[in-house]
């Protein structure tokens, strides 16, 4: 089929006006989102590589796939004979490789709604040298060969109650007019999934998203949708709050009239409209006057705000010269969760520890009843049983077993992400997803990592753990143990006001570089609320890559704290909780910067048989002492007394 599918869109190339000497197929959709739905996996179609990242490049006699670390060992073993892989940060990057092997006066052709602003640009200017052209195709060529593409999703649009969001749309509307006032600009285009939503939800893919665009003026405010997605009640809210809902497809044209000057309400829209012009204290910009869009004032903003992730399809429609290209003014307000949001976030944490430690105390006894495993606690030597028996294990079937352990509680509404079970050499391929059909049997001298989570009504949960019911090698142990000290040291670090992820990296690292070890990922991404379980590329991360020198970490950030450790043909070994950022108490305030910490917010026991205690300092030893207290404590009132009784065990006190 791969074979089939390049000869076919070869074929289209040569036909294309002009010919086109290569095709880029991303992996991202109309909207670059990081999970798409499945008639948006295009690169997935033609490469057969399933990862969520990675780029497809097709040439008359080639065919490549970039993707990053997290991906270097799943894409060798997905990628047919056909295809190269490319491994982000060891090879050329694929603007370079463009601007390198294709000719001068080259044509590489992209679908302009699947590639942003950003990446579109940085390619244009690495076609320079060769004089090179980026052409936008007016449809996409692999949609007319995947002649078994999927049905659109019709998934219910709701709106997400007060209660969990903690701000009126009006609220937030009224800030982001603030900002389009303070910034000289007059509209702002939104097409990320999680900005474009006015506070209404879907469960789309694993992120509560709706499928739609967004654009806001200083007086009006559109939603592109398609309306079958809308109940009367929705439909009711949008007009209620001063939002004209228009389909899907009218954002192309609405763009060009926005640029035009030209885009105005429906008439049964400017009512809401003219009492929004008509009440310039709503907001408190230094020009408020231009409130009003058909006042004298108007030309002080005159300009348009994209995102660069916004598609170059959109962009392509405006005059370059009343842009401002920067990022969203929602991406940090997203990033700073408001008091209800951090209250859901912790409950919603609270309720899923429990769910993991359920699914535990399950595991711990089907891996002995089963396998002959010594289990959860002691590091013996499997005890073999016959294995006649018809009931096993597999990295599927025991993730759906902790999906019904998460869907027994409050406000569950689905997975955040699909479930990476993973055991031994699959623990190895840091993305890995496996399938019913090819996935491994557990094996209990074997790791186990499993990272998951879930979306609840009151916040979004991303844990990873990694367990041993056998007996763990000294190496496997050290390993765990190296991955554990980082995660502890940066869970428990303090820093001053202005430090960025990218200086807290280290932290996590330094336990294995003793060892000459570390891993291809970064250590932690922001989290949503009800959200995205990856906040994007920012505005903040803990990474080693550069975007991560953008913003500092600022009091009621979320992040994540998952350091890892990969050996291939062996184990993977990840530990993750998610962390919120807040104000900390020093002896002394060096500069009077102030200084913050973290709150650790996810609650399950780390594996003490996976311990070396010897590599242990005193005080990580006491923060895990204190951390497990702390889970017998949260987690009881949600665990009988048969799980309860094994929490106790899984924390007790290291050195009592």
């Amino acid at each position: 089929m791969a074979e089939e599918t390049l000869t076919a869109l070869r074929s289209l190339m040569a036909t294309h006006s002009p010919p086109l000497d290569a095709l880029v197929v991303p992996s991202e959709d109309y909207h670059q989102s990081e999970y798409v739905s499945a008639r948006d996996k295009r690169r997935e179609f033609v490469s057969g590589f399933t990862g969520s990242a990675g780029l497809a490049l097709v040439t008359a006699n080639e065919a490549l796939l970039w993707t990053d670390g997290r991906y270097f060992l799943q894409a060798e073993q997905q990628l047919s004979s056909q295809w190269k892989l490319m491994r982000m940060g060891e090879d050329p990057s694929v603007e370079i490789w463009m601007a390198d092997n294709l000719p001068n006066h080259a044509a590489v052709g992209v679908d302009p709604w699947c590639v942003s602003i950003y990446t579109a640009q940085r390619w244009e200017r690495a076609f320079r040298k060769k004089e090179q052209k980026l052409i936008q195709t007016t449809g996409n060529l692999v949609d007319e060969v995947w002649t078994s593409r999927p049905p659109p999703e019709v998934n219910p649009v709701v709106v997400h109650p007060l209660e969990f969001s903690g701000r009126s749309v009006e609220d937030k509307l009224k800030d982001l007019r603030e900002k389009l006032v303070n910034e000289n600009t007059r509209a702002i285009i939104l097409t990320a999934l999680d900005e474009a939503s006015y506070d209404i939800t879907s469960y789309h893919i694993p992120c509560p998203v709706v499928h739609a665009y967004a654009i806001v003026t200083l007086a009006s405010a559109f939603l592109y949708v398609e309306r079958r997605k809308l109940s009367s009640e929705v439909s009711l809210y949008m007009q209620n709050n001063g939002i004209e809902v228009r389909d899907y497809s009218a954002v192309s044209s609405d763009v060009a009239l926005l640029a035009s000057d030209q885009l105005t309400p429906s008439s049964s829209a400017k009512e809401t409209e003219r009492a929004v012009s008509d009440n310039p204290g709503s907001y408190s910009g230094k020009n408020r006057t231009t409130v009003n869009e058909n006042s004298t004032e108007k030309s002080i903003n005159s300009l348009i705000w994209v995102d660069g992730t916004c598609c170059f399809a959109l962009y392509s429609k405006l005059n370059v010269d009343k842009v401002l290209q920067q990022s969203s003014p929602l991406a940090l307000a997203k990033a700073l969760k408001n008091p209800v949001e951090l209250d859901g976030l912790k409950n919603a944490h609270i309720r899923d520890g429990a769910a993991v430690v359920q699914y535990l105390v399950w595991l711990d006894k089907q891996m002995q009843e089963i396998y002959g495993a010594s289990g959860y606690f002691v590091g013996s030597e499997v005890n073999k049983r016959d294995q006649l028996k018809a009931a096993k294990l597999t990295e599927v079937s025991v993730s759906d077993k902790l999906e019904e352990f998460r869907a027994s509680k409050e406000h569950f509404r689905g997975l955040s992400f699909p479930t990476i079970s993973s055991v031994g050499p699959n623990g190895a391929i840091i993305h890995y997803s496996p399938e019913e059909e090819t996935c491994a049997e557990l094996d209990p001298n074997s790791m186990y990592l499993f990272d998951s989570g879930a979306q609840y009504l009151d916040g979004t949960t991303d844990i990873t753990r990694t367990v041993h019911f056998g007996k763990p090698t000294a190496h496997e142990k050290a390993c765990y143990t190296a991955v554990l000290k980082g995660h502890i040291d940066l869970g428990k670090a303090r820093f001053p006001n202005g430090t960025t992820g990218h200086v807290l990296d280290v932290l996590a690292r330094v336990p294995l570089w003793k060892d000459g070890l570390d891993y291809r990922h970064g250590t932690g991404h922001g989290i949503g609320s009800y959200l995205n379980v990856h906040e994007g590329e920012g505005p903040h991360q803990i990474s080693f890559r550069p975007a991560a020198r953008n913003i500092p970490l600022q009091p009621s950030m979320t992040v994540t704290d998952e350091p890892g450790y990969y050996e291939d043909g062996n184990f993977g070994i990840r530990l993750e909780n998610v962390l919120v950022v807040k104000d900390a108490d020093t002896k002394f305030n060096f500069g009077d910067k102030g200084y913050l910490s973290f709150d650790h917010v996810t609650w399950a026991p780390y594996q003490r048989k996976l311990m070396d205690v010897s590599l242990l300092v005193p005080e990580e030893i006491e923060w895990l002492n204190s951390y497990h207290s702390n889970c017998r404590q949260i987690l009881a009132p949600y665990l009988n007394t048969s799980e309860m009784e094994w929490l106790e065990k899984a924390t007790e006190p290291i050195g009592a």
